[in-house]
């Protein structure tokens, strides 16, 4: 083809998809956080475009990421272990294949880690200074500057990143929707870069986009993390799977949100460290409800502390055990103490309020061992997938490691692949211009704002049919009430939220158990009937405009 061809084909492109710009690139990955990072350094001799929504090592939920990474690298651990622990949190519904591959890969991923700079914690004899957490039976968890583990392990990939030729980073790139072509094949992405709307083709297409944290009003996610990846995929077609199992983390600082409904993490770590959960009156009383106290798993502690709250009961962490100086506290656990202080409290004087609050999903995108996806094209890692390694609930500390382990499986599985033609043209774009006065960011906020309440009170911590039911029908009415208007990053973040919240809401609706983190109070107990994965297949849509229907089985 000549290059004049190639110029009127590009140009009718731009038209059909309604976009300022087209371009192409092998691969296409969507979400810069330890999956994204890990998928972009392993695909070698592709060109990749790695797409984040804010800039590189500041972007998704993994640089919040405090409490460490699990690996099995102690003379005393194994693999196998881990995996036991793995499966024992995950309540039946872990894969255990998936699981042996995450906790196997475990050892040799944090090599990479310290190849490509990872500063982690380390004892006076220079060996790793490992850490224990709740579910875990062994030491086996690193940290980087005490609290501060994601931070450091983004940076140290970041940099990497930096120093790959074949890598192009796209910052401020908020991810529209997939792109598909005439028989349902992804080929590449539609996004927004301030008011230019670009058409990014792409041989490969990788989500790796993160969790749904921003669906509630309290969670410890960044404002980014607002369900893309998942609805983008359920828009698709693609075959989704436990989107019910929504995990709390026990201890945030109950201390308000932020205005994105972000509330400060205090670190699983502290528990481990020995930092008790007490009552107004000092009792420890976890041990009332499992025999491993504060270290028991997440989602009983969670409703433990969501139950007592209820009740009008307080909920504090008593962070003296920890250390005996605010020195010594704030040298081991700098994050936490500068959340303390920030809130006006001295953790060294008296217990500080502590409050659960959405942390991490374990459904999502259904995804084989090497990261495929059900829609050709598509591929995905980390938080935005179900791979089977969770199960029902997560053990503290394997998602940085799930991310890391399954982003470089599927980044050198893409590279093994013989390279895929660009696709000339795509079946959907950017929905039609409308006029400008049409748009209102103002009620796109307050919409925002109520699909959160909605999803905290009624498919949060606590859930039952009327509440499910409830939220059903208010998520349809503030479908029908989004504004008309142009394309912008918030009313794709607000499509997406609704999706999600959705999605989320069906598969507890179904789910007539209670199990892992999803806790029904009409059916309060595990049912043996359900000690299997839940299902979801999509009918795909070519203009991601309207409401996802869905098949469960």
């Amino acid at each position: 083809m000549s290059r004049l061809a190639r110029l009127d084909e590009r140009a009718a492109l731009r038209k059909a998809l309604r976009c300022d710009v087209v371009e192409s690139v092998d691969v296409a990955v969507i979400g810069a956080g330890v999956g994204g990072l890990a998928v972009a350094l392993a695909t070698t001799d592709r060109k990749v475009a790695l797409l984040t929504k804010g800039e590189l090592a500041h972007s998704g939920s993994s640089p919040y990421a405090q409490g460490g990474i699990a690996a099995a690298v102690a003379a005393e651990d194994s693999a196998e272990a881990h995996a036991e622990d793995t499966r024992r949190v995950g309540r039946g519904l872990n894969d255990a294949g998936v699981v042996d591959l995450l906790t196997q890969g475990g050892p040799a991923a944090i090599e990479r880690l310290l190849e490509w700079g990872t500063d982690f914690d380390r004892t006076a004899d220079g060996e790793l200074d490992l850490g224990r957490e709740a579910g875990h039976r062994h030491r086996r968890i690193l940290h980087a500057g005490g609290d501060a583990t994601g931070r450091e392990i983004v940076r140290a990939m970041s940099d990497a990143v930096r120093r790959q030729e074949h890598v192009a980073v796209y910052e401020h790139f908020f991810a529209w929707d997939l792109l598909l072509d005439a028989q349902g094949c992804v080929v590449g992405v539609l996004g927004l870069r301030g008011s230019e709307r670009i058409a990014l083709l792409a041989g490969e297409t990788v989500l790796a986009s993160g969790g749904l944290g921003q669906v509630y009003r309290y969670t410890t996610n960044p404002a980014a993390v607002t369900g893309d990846g998942l609805a983008m995929a359920a828009r698709a077609g693609a075959r989704l799977v436990d989107l019910e199992f929504v995990q709390f983390h026990p201890t945030t600082l109950d201390r308000g949100a932020n205005d994105s409904g972000q509330v400060p993490l205090l670190t699983e770590a502290l528990r481990g460290d020995g930092a008790w959960l007490v009552d107004e009156n000092g009792r420890r009383f976890m041990f009332d409800v499992d025999e491993a106290g504060e270290l028991a798993p997440r989602d009983i502690v969670a409703r433990t502390l969501f139950l007592r709250a209820s009740r009008g009961e307080k909920n504090f962490l008593d962070l003296r055990p920890v250390a005996d100086t605010a020195e010594e506290f704030a040298a081991h656990f700098p994050t936490a103490a500068a959340s303390c202080r920030a809130a006006g409290l001295d953790p060294m004087a008296a217990p500080v309020p502590v409050t659960p609050a959405v942390h991490y999903h374990m459904g999502g995108v259904w995804v084989d061992g090497s990261g495929r996806t059900s829609v050709p094209g598509l591929w995905a890692c980390g938080e935005v997938t179900s791979t089977g390694a969770h199960g029902a609930n997560r053990l503290a500390s394997n998602s940085l490691l799930e991310a890391l382990v399954f982003g470089l499986r599927l980044g050198a599985g893409v590279a093994a692949r013989p390279r895929r033609a660009h696709p000339p043209r795509s079946h959907a774009g950017f929905p039609r211009p409308r006029p400008a006065a049409l748009d209102r960011a103002d009620r796109v906020e307050t919409l925002i704002g109520e699909l959160r309440d909605v999803a905290w009170s009624d498919i949060g911590i606590v859930r039952s049919r009327p509440r499910l039911e409830r939220a059903l029908v208010r998520l349809d009415e503030i479908e029908r009430e989004l504004p008309a208007g142009n394309p912008t990053q918030r009313s794709g973040e607000l499509r997406n939220m609704l999706t999600t919240a959705r999605l989320v809401a069906h598969c507890a609706l179904r789910r007539e158990e209670s199990r892992g983190g999803h806790y029904r109070e009409d059916f309060p107990e595990a049912r043996r009937r359900w000690e299997r994965r839940q299902f979801v297949d999509p009918e795909p849509v070519a203009v991601a405009m309207g409401p996802v229907s869905v098949r469960q089985r």
